[in-house]
């Protein structure tokens, strides 16, 4: 569940420090009036990496066990929106809190090619 940060929150700092180093602010809806979509729920999820491994694999892990992703430490994450891409970014921890910064955000223009491609 996402919940919305407040400005008094820890998240604050972070949050002022991206808009200080130039972040961009949210633009402007380019396909008119969304304000009746704004409030339908999605899900955001971010992915470390990835791996096909066999059931058999599966079956024979137990705690302790170490899966090998195919992502390098240190690369950016994937930021997905029902399953799409839309950004990419690096993790920050705020008081034993994980959150994301995103690094480059996918142009709309390219979510359509990809969104057609699948």
């Amino acid at each position: 569940m996402i919940t919305e940060s407040k400005p008094a929150d820890d998240w604050a700092e972070p949050l002022d420090t991206a808009a200080a180093a130039g972040a961009p602010a949210a633009p402007a809806a380019p396909y008119g009036d969304m304000s009746r979509v704004l409030d339908i729920p999605v899900q955001l999820s971010v992915e470390l990496g990835r791996k096909k491994v066999s059931l058999k694999s599966i079956l024979q892990m137990a705690e302790g066990s170490v899966i090998e992703l195919d992502a390098q430490a240190g690369e950016p994450m994937d930021v997905l929106v029902n399953g799409h891409l839309i950004a990419r970014g690096e993790v920050v921890v705020v008081n034993d809190k994980f959150g994301i910064r995103l690094t480059d955000v996918v142009t709309a223009s390219e979510r359509l090619r990809r969104a057609n491609r699948e």
